[in-house]
């Protein structure tokens, strides 16, 4: 009776048992359960099995909305990665930008991150990838080139053209200074950020990179 049994389910499960859905959808056929007196117990086995197909099936339709779910999370997280940070130049010896007679957008070319390459070092302008909240940070310094004369070490943060915010500090006190600011500002796709150079004024640098411009998304919005 026994060695019946055990057959009977040993053919319910590796002979009718499939994980193709198509094949489990169909009408399980009589077999060994409808031919001997055993065949009530080993159809509540079978149903037992399609049940427990059933739910596995479910299982993996739920698994795999939420492994799509995931991967498009992750696809978003990567394509929102956006963050520049670029130095003056990266000489040997000081050179200095400027001045000159007219405004003019700082062209910072030494690159040490461009995640996303929203930053141009051919026109110094930082192209908004991705509507946000935005961290953008500047240093600016400058050398005076003799005792006495004027210092002017200043600069201008740019969105669309429009100045937002900036430094400004002219003497003939000092032979070296520098300023540093740090905002959050709220950007969108497109906008162009860049660092304005006003009249008259001067930046310097070498290889130590005392001139920094960086940003960086804190959060998407879009």
């Amino acid at each position: 009776m026994r060695a019946i049994l055990l057959l009977c389910l040993l053919q319910a499960a590796f002979g009718q048992y499939s994980w193709d859905r198509s094949a489990s959808s169909a009408t399980p056929t009589s077999g060994v359960c409808l031919s001997d007196l055993t065949s009530c117990g080993c159809c509540l086995m079978r149903k037992k099995m399609e049940r427990m197909e059933s739910f596995f099936n479910v299982s993996v339709d739920a698994m795999s909305k939420e492994l799509k779910k995931s991967r498009t999370a992750l696809n978003n997280i990567r394509e929102s990665r956006s963050a520049f940070s670029v130095a003056l130049n990266n000489a040997k010896q000081v050179s200095c930008f400027g001045p000159f007679n007219i405004k003019t957008v700082v062209i910072y070319k030494h690159v040490f991150i461009n995640l996303g390459d929203g930053y141009s070092v051919d026109t110094g302008i930082f192209t908004v990838p991705r509507s946000g909240v935005y961290s953008v940070a500047l240093t600016a310094y400058s050398k005076a080139v003799s005792p006495f004369t004027t210092l002017a070490v200043c600069a201008e943060l740019l969105v669309n053209g429009q100045v937002i915010t900036g430094t400004r500090d002219m003497n003939i006190e000092d032979l070296e200074d520098s300023d540093t600011f740090v905002l959050a500002i709220q950007l969108k796709a497109g906008d162009k950020v860049a660092v304005n150079l006003p009249t008259g004024c001067f930046l310097c640098d070498d290889s130590n990179h005392y001139n920094t411009f960086t940003g960086f998304l804190l959060y998407a919005t879009d």
